[in-house]
């Protein structure tokens, strides 16, 4: 079944609910196919650099699956991956340059502290035991803080479509998808952190019980590690890093499959594209 529902118009974007609807629908009819997918990606994190790559490529390959399906385009797995592969080493540059934009972003928080602290110690010297001046330095730290945190905010929501024009736009390279994820993305800072976090929202009850099985795995390995550690230390670890895998493999799709739905949101809007929202009732 399939039925348009939104504003697929230049003017009136999707609401936090409708993005969040499609997604969570995404990820309910095609489930398997995106867990194997996050589930092998995953298992590629365990060799650097050339499986750092492929992680990320995989990852983007849901989200084109996903946009594949909005638009009612779909595509086989095969294809898709076959396409992701493809550019397997711009992911790489991707990954590099958006390491080295969070460490400039990280750095130049420190310094913004940095300043202030140097401030705040010469303002203290200079009116030493002067209550109104010590109060007026913790609002301004308290004030720094949430603008430094708002302003972090915003950058990385900013370059939050990074890997997904790479995995589906033609004419796209590993520095060029930066720009890009910066141009969809302009205007609609908040309102992405808004469906972020109505996202993280959902998916809480699925990592509180794979919270509680890691807690009853370790509670039963605990005794026998300490009764043999050479034999049960390897398997506790397995399992550990296995079920870790599995979380991500059960959380990522999801989140995937929502930047696939904003993206849409973003180019139909923008770019006039005229597509309608798919509503697949498996």
């Amino acid at each position: 079944m399939s039925e348009n529902f939104g504003s697929p118009s230049p003017i009136q974007p999707l609401s936090v609910g409708n993005v969040v609807s499609a997604a969570v629908r995404l990820y309910r009819s095609h489930l398997k196919e995106y867990f194997l997918l996050a589930l092998k990606a995953y298992v590629w994190v365990l060799l650097p650099v050339y499986g750092w790559a492929k992680f990320y490529a995989l990852s983007a390959l849901i989200s084109r699956l996903a946009y594949g399906e909005l638009v009612n385009q779909p595509e086989s797995i095969s294809s898709g991956e076959r396409f992701v592969n493809s550019r397997l080493w711009q992911f790489l540059v991707t990954m590099l340059l958006m390491f080295l934009i969070g460490i400039g972003i990280g750095l130049g928080v420190l310094v913004l502290f940095v300043l202030f602290g140097f401030f705040s110690a010469f303002v203290g010297l200079g009116l030493q035991g002067n209550s109104v001046t010590s109060i007026f330095i913790v609002i301004l730290t308290i004030v720094l803080s949430i603008a430094a945190i708002v302003a972090v905010l915003w950058l990385l929501t900013r370059f939050y479509l990074v890997d997904v024009p790479l995995a589906i736009e033609d004419n796209v390279d590993g520095i060029s998808t930066i720009s890009r994820s910066w141009q969809l993305t302009q205007g609609n800072v908040w309102r992405i952190l808004l469906i972020s976090f109505v996202g993280f929202l959902i998916t809480i009850p699925a990592q509180i019980v794979l919270q509680i099985i890691s807690a009853v795995i370790q509670g039963i390995f605990s005794p026998l590690i300490n009764e043999n550690s050479t034999i049960f230390t390897p398997i506790f670890l397995v399992l550990i890093l296995g079920l870790s895998f599995s979380t991500g493999a059960i959380i990522l799709p999801f989140g995937q499959a929502i930047k696939a739905v904003i993206y849409y949101d973003m180019r139909s809007r923008r770019e006039g594209l005229g597509l309608k929202l798919r509503d697949r009732e498996i």
